[in-house]
């Protein structure tokens, strides 16, 4: 039998992060999802993700399962 690898899934960012890129992970139903982008504002506990492709993800903030501050995109 393999040993599995579990990953410490915590928050790390917080609303003085706006303007950073980060990544999130939020549970939906049936699962996760992710989202990279810009944290474009943080308002009663609302997260606003602005996507690579120019659309905004609102994650409410009791389902952030992991979020983190990422490099800018590289060109």
């Amino acid at each position: 039998m393999t040993p599995r690898i579990k990953a410490r899934l915590v928050v790390t960012i917080t609303p003085a992060d706006v303007g950073r890129r980060v990544t999130t992970r939020r549970e939906v139903p049936g699962g996760y999802r992710d989202a990279v982008g810009v944290l474009e504002s943080w308002t009663d506990g609302v997260l606003a993700v602005r996507k690579r492709d120019g659309t905004l993800v609102e994650i409410p903030e009791d389902t952030l399962a992991a979020a983190k501050i990422v490099q800018p995109r590289s060109r």
